[in-house]
């Protein structure tokens, strides 16, 4: 599974950073980066934070669910 991040619809709301830190971070500008992919360790937090984005701006490639 690999995260994917439509910069044009994140607004940097957090939601994703607060639930997978790991995985998600915010630049002192609000950009989103993505600091690794997830792991089966962090799979399901991951798909938590894709499912909480107010903005729909988080998707998953190759999600097995």
């Amino acid at each position: 599974m690999r995260v994917v991040v439509d910069h044009q619809a994140c607004e940097a709301n957090g939601v994703c950073e607060g639930i997978a830190p790991e995985i998600f971070q915010l630049d002192e500008d609000d950009n989103l980066h993505l600091l690794d992919q997830p792991g089966a360790d962090s799979e399901e937090r991951v798909r938590r934070a894709v499912r909480s984005c107010p903005k729909v701006a988080l998707s998953l490639e190759g999600d097995r669910e």
